[in-house]
């Protein structure tokens, strides 16, 4: 399936599409040096989150969707390295309003964030 929203984003930040389907997609991230936060490698929250939104955001896959809500849970730290998988399902098709499922894994499967990302497909783009 032909990618149809946020086109323009950042594969070395946000993630690169990996599988869009019908509500579902898939988008990896390999984290970078400029994602880490300390000594230790420890890679910021925010870019775990950015690749689970763009995840959700393919999920739903229209051009003019946007984030509303989020209610998400990390489970496991992410370090300088990691490469991560987001897999994004429709779990409830409202209409207007999606409600997508996000699991997060490094490369060991291992879970690092879940979450369900509340989407709403507007009538024009948010900035219009």
């Amino acid at each position: 399936m032909e990618q149809r929203t946020h086109i323009l984003t950042s594969k070395e930040f946000v993630g690169e599409p990996v599988k869009i389907e019908k509500d579902y997609a898939e988008v990896k991230l390999k984290t970078r040096e400029e994602m880490k936060v300390d000594e230790y490698g420890l890679v910021h929250g925010g870019f775990t989150f950015g690749l689970a939104d763009y995840a959700a955001m393919l999920a739903v896959n229209e051009p003019t969707v946007v984030l509303g809500k989020a209610e998400v849970r990390f489970t496991k730290p992410v370090k300088v390295g990691d490469e991560l998988l987001a897999k994004a399902k429709v779990e409830e098709d409202q209409g207007k309003k999606k409600i997508v499922f996000v699991e997060v894994f490094n490369q060991k499967g291992e879970k690092v964030l879940e979450g369900k990302f509340y989407c709403y497909v507007l009538e024009k783009h948010v900035l219009e």
